[in-house]
């Protein structure tokens, strides 16, 4: 049990308990209702495992710390004893009567529909005995939602029935000799039976079936075959509960119909080594393609271990002293602002300097705050592209003849001396300091250096030389992705072989790269009439040719 913010005393107050269905695996299929009431909850009782990460996703909470008292709701354990067993209906409702008599408000949140083939009407039928009030807040049911996730309708204007079965010794399948969609709950063990049963009452062998496991996630798997072999065919693709199986000529719209398993990075498991606060957008975009990302973080943005140096240019800043302020990351933004709200400054202070910015992302934070950038490259997003626009000075045009430039520790030279070059004077100032993270885990070392991961993604130079400093080289299997010249010679340097590169340093471009990459790739597969595989799938003994790569 895990104690959180919300939790209050014992109260006489009956509580209230919203019975919310969580959907069949994916998050994203939660409802805006359940959502909202997950926010107000004082006590959430889980159903599965994965809820408490779920609840966690919602609410926009960190990691628990050991040691420290947990954000958010309590979360108490309503799918297993102390014991490690699975607890039936009845002692379910009891964990929901339990709390609720504490006065809270309470979510009992269930894997997919509260009223579908889930222990909803007892619980609730338990709480209106003891007196407590309730609601039940509908969700995505995995009997509708993992076939569409498999690409396969239940009803066309050809087929309009449908029926739900949940399988077992007793069901008279006499009743299903019909060509009616047949949509089958807890069969996989008993499938091969089953077959037999329906081809018995009249089905014929050759009627389609599919059977669909983990369905909406992206660890989703379907098989596709006849009721003849569906027990052979599951046999050999390892299939396993819990799966929805489906039979019907339904099923052959799949062909068609498959968008999810499809995506051009379906399954891939995406390494993403930046800074926490940062990988957000990028894993965002990658599970929209399917992959699904692992974050580790390489780098720790943290302030100068001066700050004088600082503290003098912002006051410079305030007094007129320059003429522009070069910024050539989002964190020189942020590092700039932060110490601006340190003295009690505005955007106000900015009047009269010009703003430049070395790429859209970086302007997007300057405008954040209220700015605009006055110049930032039409060309290559970086440095050397920011000079390429950059004026000369001139005596007079030009009253002040100054640049502060706010930059991390590691920024190269570059930019500076081609100022210089233009008739500037450049105050360069240490803004933040970029620091190697800890080692990750020994699994995650291990998975890099093994090709478990499918595609590593490099936002800059520093996270090629922080990874391979803090876990190692990545597999020579591994797609290597990098979003710009620089960070491509870098990952170079280091012995990879980069497969693909943004076409502007953009993470969100980046990502796209990818995408594209993982398309052509599963295109190539089906043109040679190979099954599709992930790279980490795949070992070859040395990385593709430039060439044939790109």
């Amino acid at each position: 049990m895990t104690r959180g913010k919300n939790t209050t005393t014992a109260t006489t107050t009956p509580g209230w308990v919203s019975f919310v269905g969580s959907g069949p695996g994916d998050p994203d299929l939660l409802t805006v209702r359940a959502a909202e009431l997950l926010r107000q909850a004082d006590v959430v009782v889980t159903e599965a495992p994965e809820h408490v990460e779920l609840v966690r996703t919602v609410l926009g909470l960190a990691e628990p710390v050991e040691g420290e008292e947990a954000a958010g709701p309590e979360v108490v354990d309503g799918g297993f004893g102390e014991d490690g067993q699975p607890l039936t209906h009845a002692a379910r409702a009891k964990v929901v009567v339990k709390q609720a008599k504490r006065g809270l408000r309470v979510v009992r949140l269930m894997t997919g529909d509260p009223f579908l083939y889930a222990s909803g009407p007892e619980e609730a039928q338990a709480c209106a005995k003891a007196c407590i009030g309730f609601e039940i807040v509908p969700g995505v049911s995995s009997v509708s939602a993992v076939p569409a996730y498999a690409g396969i309708p239940l009803t066309t204007k050809d087929h309009r029935e449908v029926a739900v079965v949940t399988c077992g010794d007793k069901v008279d399948w006499s009743q299903y000799a019909d060509d009616r969609t047949l949509v089958l709950l807890s069969a996989v063990g008993q499938i091969g039976e089953i077959s037999k049963a329906l081809v018995a009452a009249g089905r014929s062998p050759q009627t389609p079936v599919a059977m669909t496991r983990v369905g909406t996630t992206t660890g989703q798997s379907t098989v596709c075959s006849t009721l003849a072999d569906i027990a052979a065919d599951a046999r050999a693709a390892r299939m396993a509960p819990p799966a929805i199986i489906v039979v019907g000529a339904v099923v052959d719209l799949r062909e068609t119909l498959s968008w999810f398993e499809t995506k051009p990075l379906f399954g891939w498991r995406l390494l993403v080594p930046r800074t926490k606060d940062q990988a957000g957008v990028l894993s965002a975009r990658a599970r929209g393609y399917g992959a699904v990302p692992e974050e580790v973080p390489t780098i720790s943005v943290e302030p100068p271990r001066n700050p004088l140096q600082m503290d003098k240019a912002v006051r410079g800043l305030v007094e007129g002293r320059y003429e522009w302020i070069a910024f050539t990351s989002v964190n020189a933004v942020k590092a700039v602002r932060e110490k601006f709200e340190e003295y009690g400054l505005d955007a106000r202070a900015f009047s009269g300097l010009k703003i430049a910015a070395v790429g859209d992302k970086t302007a997007q934070a300057i405008a954040a705050w209220g700015l605009r950038a006055d110049l930032v490259p039409t060309g290559e997003q970086s440095a050397a592209g920011l000079l390429e626009v950059w004026p000369e000075y001139d005596e007079v045009l030009d009253p002040i003849n100054r640049v502060f430039l706010p930059r991390a520790d590691i920024a190269t030279e570059n930019l500076v001396a081609g100022l210089v070059d233009l008739g500037w004077e450049c105050d360069d100032v240490t803004a933040y300091r970029t620091v190697r993270a800890t080692p990750p885990p020994a699994p995650v070392r291990d998975a890099i250096k093994t090709g478990k991961f499918d595609a590593v993604v490099f936002t800059s130079s520093s996270t090629v030389r922080n990874l391979v400093g803090i876990a190692g080289k990545p597999h020579p299997s591994t797609v290597i992705a990098v979003i710009g010249p620089q960070t491509a010679k870098t990952a170079e340097e280091h012995g990879l072989r980069v497969d693909v590169m943004a076409p502007k340093p953009d993470v969100e471009l980046l990502v796209d790269a990818l995408a594209d990459f993982g398309a052509a790739r599963r295109a190539a597969m089906l043109e040679a009439g190979q099954p599709v595989t992930r790279p980490s799938e795949r070992k070859p003994s040395a990385r593709r040719t430039k060439a044939s790569s790109r």
